[in-house]
């Protein structure tokens, strides 16, 4: 890692008893000062767009996810009823009580990052870093390259709004984007690929995502190949996102992998994923270019992080 880094472990306050291996960071450790500073000398306008789609009571989820909930859990005609505040809150003439709630659900509901263990692939269940789950997957979730390593992420966002292949309608479902499609559009709105970007692709989803059953099944899965993928971490980009929750096609072309561009972005070579980014309005006002900013969780132990990304221009 260079020393110019932007981020470093040590400048962080520790977790108990918690120390981290430099395989565990993965491509967005790599960001450096320069690339932070020439992401932020982007911003011109300070118009702040907000990438998060939010969270609610039984919102939608791919099946593999348990259900979101948030459940009141303290109340003032609660704290009435049981009377075990009482002590705690004396006379109290102005009846104060407190409302606090318990929030239960995946750290994959909404827009979110996958911690690089999200996925794991091989006979010995092996994620990035070559950690395995007989060595690293505990009770309370894994020991390595989990959520509390994801570094903080200030760097150049693009957008490649793939809408555009259907009049600015979502993607049909199920679409593979293919690399050759995936440039022309590229091309055609002057988006450049740089090291160190944050490389956002909009296939109209989200659009779509609370509608009835019928009109999310004519565009549910719709997104990028292996190819377009690889692309992209070639030419070093260190998150790849998407409007939708896989990022790529789903169900997957390749009958022998069912998820391709998660092993190869976050097993291979340690880029994680943005899904359920709220991008319509960036694509609306075809902006291109901007100063991404994306606050991980420190979760120990979670295999992926609510985020609440920005793009200002």
């Amino acid at each position: 890692m260079s020393d110019d880094r932007a981020w470093a472990p040590e400048r962080r306050a520790p977790l108990p008893g918690v120390e981290y291996e430099e395989a565990e960071f993965g491509a967005v450790a790599g960001l450096t000062t320069t690339d932070v500073v020439k992401a932020i000398g982007l911003v011109k306008q300070g118009k702040v767009y907000d990438l998060d789609c939010g969270r609610w009571h039984a919102m939608p989820l791919m099946a593999v996810h348990p259900p979101f909930q948030v459940l009141t859990y303290r109340s003032a005609s609660g704290m009435d009823v049981v009377g075990d505040m009482d002590e705690w809150r004396g006379e109290n003439p102005v009846h104060m009580a407190v409302n606090t709630e318990i929030i239960m659900g995946t750290t994959h509901t909404g827009t979110h990052l996958d911690a690089l263990y999200h996925i794991t692939c091989g006979d010995d269940n092996h994620a990035y870093g070559g950690y395995k789950n007989a060595d690293h997957l505990g009770d309370f979730g894994p020991t390595k390259a989990e959520a509390s390593s994801i570094a903080p992420i200030v760097t150049r966002g693009v957008l490649v709004d793939m809408t555009q292949l259907k009049g600015g309608q979502p993607l049909p479902a199920g679409y593979v984007v293919s690399l050759d499609e995936f440039l022309q559009v590229a091309q055609a709105n002057g988006v450049e690929f740089k090291p160190g970007d944050a490389v956002l692709i909009n296939t109209g989803w989200l659009t779509v995502w609370t509608a009835d059953a019928d009109t999310q099944a004519q565009h549910d899965g719709a997104g990028i190949s292996l190819e377009v993928a690889v692309y992209l971490a070639d030419q070093g980009a260190v998150v790849v996102g998407a409007d939708q929750g896989t990022v790529e096609a789903n169900p997957s072309p390749d009958p022998l992998n069912p998820h391709p561009v998660h092993i190869g972005l976050l097993v291979e070579r340690g880029v994680h994923l943005l899904e359920n980014a709220y991008l319509d309005d960036l694509a609306r006002d075809k902006v291109t270019e901007f100063l991404f900013v994306c606050l991980p969780l420190r979760i120990r132990g979670a295999t992926g992080s609510w985020v609440r990304p920005v793009a200002i221009v």
